[in-house]
């Protein structure tokens, strides 16, 4: 059997996205119609955490319940993984027990090794380098409110992250564009993203520059997970790199403000923003739930299921 990961954005065609959007609001549909749609009875989902969590373990874990299977979470520290058993053997005995892992660890390394040794399919919930379940949703929001994202504009501001870095695939992938901008030494690293070109991604110095005519505006914390050591020189660095509501004047007037959240006020962004008329932070977190529902039928059935 031909095993199907989702570790990047760019792991999946074109075809498969958007299969899986269109796939995400037949599912949303029956959500709010309190519709059951179990079609993963008897399936079980394991979920990996090395790194906390609040909307991946509630978005995984209600989502595989809601498609009719199970959720087993798993924390390293509870674990042998903890206890240093290699992840290679780990991959061997957790994937005899479940039908898919989900993984939120540090060093995307690690999910890569765990994923070669797996007779399941495995899920990236986040790494240091990506967060492909982030930007399924927050494009799917886009498209929910504006329709197709080719061809617009997505402005990043702040440090060229996990999220960043899947933003930058995702472009390539559904050919819109991104501009970013980063304070000195925070550029984006081309082959840490896992980018293949430039046709879809500009950096600017000027934030404000970056963000004239975007469709998106969207920035993250600006001390991630792991990098806790270097908060007080980061909050120095970012200064001049906060969203706020000069900013979103700068990009188009229906410009939407996205934050994959846990957000900082008064730091990335200022509160009138991620709290204002422009700002979809609710829709995105909630649509983890509904992306990652069809990601999983996705991973466990194909496209057996239809449109």
């Amino acid at each position: 059997m031909n095993i199907k990961h989702f570790l990047q954005f760019n792991d999946f065609e074109k075809s498969e996205i958007e299969w899986i959007f269109n796939k995400s609001k037949i599912i949303k549909d029956k959500f709010k119609r309190y519709e059951k749609y179990w079609p993963l009875e008897d399936r079980t989902l394991v979920m990996i955490f090395e790194k906390a969590s609040t909307r991946t373990r509630l978005s995984f874990e209600s989502g595989m319940h809601q498609l009719g299977g199970s959720a087993i979470y798993l924390n390293t520290r509870d674990s042998q993984l903890g206890r240093g058993e290699p992840v290679e053997d780990a991959a061997q005995v957790i994937s005899r027990m479940c039908d898919v892992v989900m993984i939120r660890t540090f060093e995307q390394d690690i999910i890569d090794r765990f994923a070669k040794n797996s007779r399941v399919p495995v899920i990236n919930g986040l790494t240091n380098e990506y967060h492909p379940c982030q930007i399924l949703a927050d494009i799917f929001t886009f498209i929910e409110k504006r329709g197709s994202i080719q061809g617009k504009t997505v402005a990043w501001i702040g440090d060229s992250n996990n999220v960043c870095n899947t933003w930058l695939q995702a472009a390539e992938l559904l050919d819109f564009n991104v501009h970013v901008s980063t304070p000195k030494g925070y550029e984006v690293e081309a082959e840490r993203a896992g980018l293949y070109g430039d046709d879809n991604f500009e950096q600017f110095d000027d934030p404000m520059d970056a963000v004239k005519g975007a469709d998106i505006v969207t920035t993250d914390v600006w001390t991630s997970m792991g990098f806790e050591a270097e908060q007080k020189e980061r909050l120095k660095d970012f200064a001049d790199w906060q969203v706020d509501e000069d900013m979103m004047k700068v990009a188009n007037k229906d410009a939407m403000f996205m934050h994959c959240l846990p957000a900082h006020r008064g730091e990335e962004v200022t509160a009138e923003v991620i709290d204002g008329p422009q700002s979809v932070v609710w829709d995105e977190a909630e649509n983890r739930l509904h992306v990652q529902k069809a990601l999983l039928e996705y991973l466990l059935l194909g496209e057996q299921n239809g449109k």
